[in-house]
């Protein structure tokens, strides 16, 4: 008896895992699908597109997105957004968030940097702002954040705990390494000396009497630099992350969206490929059946070479091709993806019959009724690595 109201207790007062394509659902549902903000870009300058998108006076996180991309020649491409063109853009502006002057560290853990202009411009709201967007409009997750900023989001500053991975700076890294391996009250102070200004800097002047000093003098300064010196930082991308409400659902659901925030490896395989596209084959008995049904496996040997010979990254591709998107989104696809068959007398032109299309406004993959292996691979390659846009060969 006693177990028994000990459970019904714990599950009664502990937080529940829930779904995270669940609670992007519900958010997603405020999302007016008749109403659009348009979004003009240039892939080369996503950052400045998405700017440009964000900052319009007519900006509303909870209508629709419409994305329009250009050429480098400036000459408009064919797509005008029903789904596709909104993916391929998250997923590219969610890229060079990464690799901004925005995040410092390793690629699958940054923390914020100090930058004067991204933080005078409000880049910072925007980074937050863009992410929080892409999870609820059917794009990729971050997972490019660290730990330890995860944890801020969540808990607060109070909640970190850095280490010295968090420190990119070099010279700063090798100083605070030799204060971490001083193992003797003159070793600390030889090892603090060179760093006696940032110490200043940081508050951190003290007078050391004892080894024991050292623990707390690194958890300071670490803090320091990780945390409190971009606390100006902070609480722009914060701001941005309560966009359609998803900082607050990070905060009660940490360990739902953990894995979307911080690097945890999501590789695709031949079987989730193949699980994720659905064929749709003409009636049962009819001669169109028969050779679509002749392509299925050619369609599934070629996923698993695909993994076999280059893993992955070679799946992501056939991703894009087909939805714009080179993950399956933390929202899932929407509408499901789907495979149909390029027979003769269809809509499309004749010349194209022999290369696979797509169209990635409804996420479907269109095959050619090719038998041979080697010549559906050849052309499957060929119209992978010579595509431009979304899926047009």
């Amino acid at each position: 008896l006693l177990d028994f109201f000990v459970s019904t207790f714990r599950s009664e007062t502990s937080p529940r895992t829930l779904p995270v394509k669940d609670i992007l659902e519900e958010l997603s549902q405020k999302i007016d699908t008749g109403m659009h903000c348009k979004f003009n870009i240039n892939r080369s300058k996503v950052l400045d597109g998405a700017m440009r998108g964000f900052k319009r006076v007519t900006y509303n996180p909870h209508f629709s997105m419409n994305v329009k991309f250009s050429d480098d020649f400036g000459k408009n491409e064919e797509a005008v957004d029903l789904g596709g063109p909104r993916r391929e853009f998250l997923r590219i502006l969610i890229d060079a968030l990464a690799m901004s002057l925005m995040f410092e560290g390793p690629d699958e853990s940054k923390n914020l940097a100090m930058n004067s202009t991204a933080l005078r411009e409000d880049k910072y709201f925007m980074a937050g702002r863009a992410i929080a967007v892409s999870l609820v409009h059917g794009g990729p997750a971050p997972r490019f954040l660290s730990p330890v900023l995860f944890a801020c989001l969540v808990g607060g500053p109070a909640a970190a705990c850095p280490t010295l991975k968090d420190i990119t700076d070099a010279d700063l890294h090798e100083k605070l390494q030799m204060v971490s391996e001083s193992s003797t009250l003159e070793e600390l102070q030889r090892a603090t000396d060179p760093l006696l200004d940032y110490m200043a800097s940081a508050g951190c002047i003290r007078l050391l009497t004892t080894i024991s000093d050292r623990d707390l003098l690194m958890h300071d300064l670490l803090m320091f630099h990780v945390v409190h010196r971009v606390q100006g930082p902070f609480q722009r991308f914060e701001e941005g992350l309560k966009t359609l409400g998803v900082l607050d659902v990070v905060k009660q659901h940490p360990d739902s969206f953990r894995t979307l925030f911080c690097h945890e490896p999501q590789p695709l395989t031949a079987d989730m490929m193949d699980d994720l596209f659905t064929p749709r084959l003409a009636p049962k008995g009819s001669n169109r059946r028969s050779v679509e049904e002749t392509v299925i496996p050619l369609w599934r040997d070629y996923l698993q070479d695909a993994e076999d010979e280059e893993g992955s990254s070679k799946l992501q591709n056939i991703l894009v091709f087909a939805t714009g998107a080179n993950e399956i989104p933390p929202i899932g696809f929407i509408p499901a993806p789907s495979i149909e068959f390029l027979h003769e007398g269809s809509e499309e032109s004749s010349s194209k019959l022999m290369l696979p299309m797509a169209n990635t406004c409804i996420n479907c993959l269109k095959l050619p009724l090719l038998t041979t292996y080697e010549v559906f691979k050849e052309n499957m390659d060929f119209a992978l690595w010579n595509t431009q846009g979304f899926g047009r060969t």
